[in-house]
């Protein structure tokens, strides 16, 4: 009997317990329906109809990622149906092979930030939709600055719009030319070259040189090859003859501006007057900011970071050889296929990012140059470059600017060109050979 009794009591108590767990599952599952109930009374039919893009980019240094993401935001609180989800995806060299990846995956980005030379290669594995329709409708068309179509366009389509646009300029210490004893800005290869030399000091009398006249970028990726170009632009050189459409009419070894520019650089790193940058790390500021170099090659998008920190600094036009240049960059938006809706939510984002409010708040915030005519003429905009003179030269010399290639191919032109400077500034090889072997290679690969 008392076997039986426990085991009675047993499954009572199991049959309790069953009771009690059913009881609290349901209850369970009538608090996850009222939750979701009421979340979808406060959204209504509204949470359906939004539609979530993203936007791929490689906007550096950290500091102007926050002002964007800051942006992005506002955009997200102000236009409820529509969602950015920003995502920076490293620089742009590092950006390539994500978003080869993503094409031939069928899972590319909504949105893409890239520089124009990207634009033929996209359009031949026909990943983009062409912006014509959506341009010519919209309001912000007549706000952009007019010199900037020819990086947009592509046999005769628009591929892509411009979110900023900025130029090349040597970024220098001022306090660092006093103490040598330099009253005046360098203006041709050779005054650049004696002003590099004075610059290279040993300040603490070790007899170990602790501050570099210069600071040049080494690698072959392309921010060597978008600061190079100029030097060989102001020698008179192109870098593609014909009708500069196709790689056909790249003739590197018979190019003697390129030979004159992969010398110059040749030079101020035999002279013993410049620092050579990390590999692919050219862009950062961190030698220049620290006094170790005296002048560097780079691009407004640094001004926003530099403005927070004490160090003092200048910035003057690239030297002259011949004729003043430099190179036109900045950052254009892409549309991929995805879908109508996405298409649509996407181009309104890149209507928010081109208007007078945003690009004037990029602006003053990292620096950039405003691709709106109304944000350049705009008081508070004209205010800032009153207060930040560095950016007159930025300004001024936007002028003079030339643009990479935008056709297929291109990207083996820069990295061919990219190992014809690295080897050059390493001392492994003179520049009529360096780009002799670079010819050689672009003719297996194009003919």
């Amino acid at each position: 009997m008392r076997f039986f009794s426990t085991s009675r009591k047993s499954k009572i108590r199991r049959r309790k317990l069953q009771y009690y767990f059913r009881r609290l599952l349901l209850l369970l599952l009538v608090g996850i329906l009222a939750v979701s109930g009421c979340q979808a009374m406060r959204s209504g039919v509204e949470a359906g109809k939004v539609t979530h893009i993203t936007f791929w980019h490689g906007v550096n240094p950290p500091a102007n990622r926050d002002v964007l993401q800051r942006l992005v935001d506002k955009f997200n609180q102000t236009h409820p149906n529509i969602q950015v989800e920003s995502l920076y995806v490293g620089q742009q060299d590092q950006q390539m092979p994500k978003i080869l990846a993503a094409v031939v995956g069928n899972a590319p980005p909504d949105l893409l930030w890239f520089n124009p030379t990207i634009t033929g290669q996209l359009v031949e594995l026909g990943a983009l939709i062409s912006v014509d329709e959506m341009l010519s409708k919209s309001p912000i068309k007549d706000e952009i600055d007019p010199t900037l179509y020819s990086s947009m366009e592509y046999q005769g389509k628009l591929w892509s719009v411009p979110f900023a646009t900025n130029n090349v300029g040597i970024f220098y210490r001022p306090s660092l030319f006093q103490a040598a004893g330099i009253k005046a800005i360098p203006r041709t290869w050779e005054e650049f070259r004696q002003v590099a030399k004075q610059l290279t000091r040993d300040v603490d009398g070790d007899g170990q040189v602790d501050q570099y006249g210069m600071f040049l970028p080494l690698g072959k990726g392309e921010f060597t090859v978008f600061t190079w170009l100029p030097f060989m632009w102001s020698g008179g050189g192109e870098l593609v003859s014909g009708d500069g459409h196709s790689a056909a009419g790249v003739m590197l070894p018979e190019n003697q501006s390129a030979i004159a520019a992969l010398q110059f650089w040749r030079n101020l790193v035999e002279d013993g007057s410049t620092m050579l940058s990390g590999p692919e790390r050219g862009y950062e500021t961190d030698p220049l900011l620290s006094g170790k170099v005296a002048m560097q090659i780079n691009g407004p998008w640094n001004l926003g970071q530099l403005q927070t920190t004490d160090v003092d600094f200048g910035v003057f036009p690239l030297p002259v050889n011949q004729n003043p240049a430099t190179s036109i960059g900045g950052e254009n938006l892409f549309f991929f296929k995805t879908t109508p809706e996405r298409q649509k939510a996407a181009f309104k984002f890149a209507e928010y990012t081109m208007s007078e409010d945003f690009q004037t708040e990029i602006a003053l915030a990292a620096g950039y140059l405003p691709i709106n005519l109304k944000s350049r003429e705009s008081a508070e905009y004209q205010e800032f470059v009153q207060r930040l003179p560095q950016v007159k030269v930025f300004l001024e010399q936007a002028k003079y600017g030339r643009s990479r290639p935008i056709f297929p191919g291109y990207n083996r032109i820069s990295d061919s060109i990219g190992r014809a400077v690295e080897a050059v500034v390493l001392g492994q090889s003179y520049p009529k050979e360096a780009l002799q072997a670079s010819q050689q290679r672009l003719d297996l690969i194009f003919k």
